[in-house]
C-alpha cells in the first residue's frame, strides 16, 4: 500500500505502450516525475514526444499498462492540468482580443450557455487578471490577438494555460517557430512560473538551450524506448548508444556545448554548457 504521507508522483507511466497504426510508438515505459519539477521531453523528430503529453492528458489511449496523474489515472485530472497545445498561429485580422483568449481557459467550454455573473464573474475575471499579469501581458491584453507579436501571443496563451490553476503545466513545443530573444524571454517566463508557484512543467523543446539552466531532468524519446534523468545523465554517448541500439558520440565544443551526432535519421542534437540537449528537428504530429 502506498504510503498517504508520501505526495503521488505527478506523472507515472507504468509499463506504458501506445500503438497507433499497428506500430508501437514507445513501450513497456517506467517514467516517475516528482511533483513541483521542470523536465524537458527531447528526442528527434515523430519519436512521440508529443504522443507522450497526448497520454498523460488521457486523449491518447494505452495499449498496454497505465498512466498516473496525481495518483489518478490519466484523463481524471480536469483542473489540475494546463495544457499548451504545438504552436497554432493567430490570422492578423482576428479581431477576438488578448484577454478574450485567456478568458477562454475558464469559459471556453460554455458556448450557448449563459456566462457567470455577480460574484462569480468578478472572480473570474480577477483571476484572468492576475495570470496576465503573471506572464508580462497587461500592457497589450486589450489588443486583438492578431495584431500582438509572436511571443506576447504565446504569453496570452501561457496565461490561458495557467488561469485554472493547474499543478501540471503541459507545453508542446511552447517556443518554436519564436525567434531568438523571444525564445528567451518566453523561457524565462516559464522556468519563473514553474520555481515560484512549484507547478511541475513538462515541456517538449526543440532547442532546450534556452531553458537548460532552470531543468530538473530531461525525458529522452527515440527508437520506441524511454529515458529520464539529469541532463548530464542521459545526453552521454554510453546512454544514447544503449538508446538508439546503435553507435551516438556526443561531442563537447570548445565552448562547453555538447553535439550528438550519428542518430539515425541525421537529426542534431546540441546541448549547452549544462549539458542539456535539444533535436533540431521537429515532431509536429507526435506521432512516428
Amino acid at each position: 500500500m502506498p504510503d498517504p504521507a508520501t505526495p503521488s508522483p505527478a506523472i507515472q507511466l507504468t509499463d506504458a505502450t501506445v500503438r497507433l497504426g499497428g506500430r508501437d510508438v514507445w513501450s513497456h515505459v517506467d517514467l516517475s516525475i516528482e511533483p513541483g519539477t521542470f523536465m524537458a521531453v527531447l528526442g528527434p523528430n515523430g519519436s512521440g514526444k508529443s504522443t507522450l503529453i497526448k497520454a498523460v492528458l488521457g486523449v491518447v489511449p494505452l495499449a498496454g499498462g497505465r498512466v498516473d496523474v496525481f495518483g489518478r489515472p490519466a484523463g481524471d485530472g480536469g483542473g489540475d492540468i494546463g495544457y499548451l497545445p504545438q504552436r497554432r498561429s493567430f490570422d492578423p485580422g482576428m479581431r477576438v482580443r488578448g484577454i478574450d483568449v485567456v478568458r477562454m481557459g475558464i469559459d471556453g467550454h460554455r458556448w450557448g450557455l449563459p456566462l457567470p455573473w455577480g460574484a462569480a464573474r468578478r472572480t473570474r475575471d480577477a483571476r484572468v487578471d492576475e495570470v496576465i499579469d503573471l506572464v508580462g501581458a497587461a500592457a497589450y491584453a486589450h489588443r486583438p490577438i492578431g495584431e500582438v507579436s509572436g511571443g506576447e501571443q504565446q504569453r496570452l496563451l501561457i496565461a490561458q494555460a495557467l488561469v485554472r490553476a493547474p499543478r501540471l503545466l503541459l507545453l508542446d513545443e511552447p517556443l518554436d517557430s519564436l525567434d531568438l530573444p523571444n525564445q528567451g524571454a518566453v523561457a524565462g517566463l516559464i522556468a519563473d512560473i514553474s520555481a515560484t508557484l512549484g507547478i511541475t512543467v513538462l515541456i517538449v523543446a526543440h532547442d532546450v538551450n534556452p531553458i537548460a539552466s532552470a531543468l530538473d531532468g530531461v525525458v529522452y524519446v527515440a527508437q520506441g524506448r524511454v529515458v529520464s534523468g539529469t541532463p548530464d545523465d542521459v545526453i552521454t554517448t554510453e546512454t544514447l548508444t544503449a538508446l538508439y541500439g546503435t553507435p551516438i558520440e556526443v561531442l563537447t565544443t570548445s565552448d562547453g556545448r555538447r553535439v550528438v551526432v550519428g542518430q539515425p535519421d541525421a537529426s542534431s542534437h546540441h546541448a549547452g554548457p549544462h549539458g542539456h540537449g535539444h533535436s533540431d528537428a521537429h515532431d509536429h504530429s507526435g506521432h512516428p
